[in-house]
């Protein structure tokens, strides 16, 4: 980017070496080509050895995937990003190069289901095993560490509770053990949270999310260290091949240019659903890092610039309840996934946590009566009014 600016919105837009200039197009170029040609035998060779720089064959990557790798690393604030098929591939990537057989993970106690249920493979079949903390301190992170630990992996927000982790505590106790910190940062995007900038490691987004912002693609995203991710890029992603297609990464750099702006109003009509649910005699407790009365508040504004675009609650009533709510919903879709344009809303216990066995769920805070809602860009009041009268009309 020519003009050397360090602001977020513009970074968003211009960020990264586009290789627009032989044309003149104003749009990233999609590079959709499997293979690369090389002029002379001879220059393949030097490729393949690694030395000389140019592109070989698109898993080993691709102008387009390099350049939203480049533009994604320069809005975390790391040296280098990696490209990924989808989030869970880029979670999968991440654990299996930083760990072995053996070793341990502590992870925040509250995950994605799917990511719970990786954990729960790594451990039957490769005998990497894990532990959940609170992580409410650094001395109830310290107590369950183990003389195996290769790293901490976190969620903040944790989907779908919305607990914040204090990024703060996890870096202090990690340096002192010579521990990584990995960060699923997905709730956040970039532009409100931006973990390596406190001393984090790897940051890790499901790109399906926030990035893309209008459901439809999948893929993920990995940020750190160069070092770091050359070892995640030669090893896991080069050779398992969970990687990201040209079109993807150009529907995600699109994406991309939009995110400031989505996010401010995702933040904004967000804050005014929480109020209101807060508010509803049908609603049980909100959980939602921008309610002052939250407990995780003050870690909010520490490290957060905005509480975000979910907000999940529980409704008085059942698990039949929490269902009979969501038909009645009319605008409002019923829908694993957040992040859209649309507003989108599911039952955690039963859709994206499913996976999850009853006892650790019901640790984990997610009950029966849960509903998540991810927060759309439509006008607030018609968000509102919906779900006014679908719980209203719960008995």
């Amino acid at each position: 980017m020519s003009n050397k600016s360090k602001q977020f919105n513009t970074i968003a837009i211009h960020g990264g070496n586009s290789g627009n200039s032989q044309h003149g197009s104003l749009t990233t170029p999609l590079y959709q080509t499997s293979t690369f040609t090389f002029q002379t035998a001879e220059q393949g060779e030097q490729r393949f050895a690694g030395n000389e720089d140019g592109y070989i064959y698109s898993r080993l990557g691709n102008p387009t995937v390099t350049l939203l790798e480049e533009r994604i690393a320069m809005l975390e604030g790391g040296e280098a990003g990696l490209a990924f098929g989808s989030g869970m591939a880029a979670v999968s990537a991440v654990l299996l190069a930083l760990t072995k057989s053996g070793d341990h993970i502590l992870c925040s106690k509250g995950l994605y289901g799917c990511t719970f249920g990786l954990l729960q493979l790594m451990e039957e079949k490769y005998n990497i095993l894990h532990d959940f903390s609170d992580m409410d301190s650094e001395e109830e992170i310290i107590s369950k560490l183990k003389p195996s630990t290769k790293c901490i992996y976190i969620e903040t927000p944790i989907n779908p509770t919305m607990k914040l982790i204090d990024i703060e505590n996890v870096v202090n106790v990690a340096r002192r053990y010579n521990l990584l910190v990995v960060v699923d940062n997905t709730f956040s995007s970039p532009y409100l949270q931006q973990p390596l900038t406190m001393g984090c490691d790897v940051v890790i987004h499901s790109a399906t999310k926030y990035i893309g912002g209008h459901g439809d693609v999948i893929a993920g995203l990995v940020v750190g260290k160069k070092d770091l991710l050359q070892e995640i890029n030669t090893t896991t992603r080069k050779d398992i091949g969970g990687v990201m297609s040209p079109f993807d990464a150009w529907l995600l750099l699109r994406g991309l240019k939009t995110l400031p702006v989505r996010m401010d109003r995702h933040c904004e009509n967000a804050a005014q659903i929480a109020s209101l649910l807060k508010e509803h005699e049908n609603v049980e407790n909100i959980y939602f890092p921008g309610d002052i009365e939250s407990p995780d508040y003050d870690i909010m504004r520490k490290q957060m610039k905005k509480p975000g675009g979910l907000i999940s609650f529980t409704i008085k009533g059942t698990k039949k309840d929490s269902q009979t709510f969501l038909n009645k919903l009319q605008l409002i879709k019923i829908a694993v996934s957040l992040g859209d344009t649309e507003t989108l809303i599911q039952h955690p216990a039963t859709m994206t946590h499913a996976v999850v066995p009853e006892e650790a769920r019901l640790e984990m805070g997610i009950t029966d009566n849960l509903i998540r809602l991810s927060v759309g860009l439509e006008a607030w009041e018609d968000i509102w009014n919906d779900l006014n009268q679908a719980l209203s009309g719960l008995k």
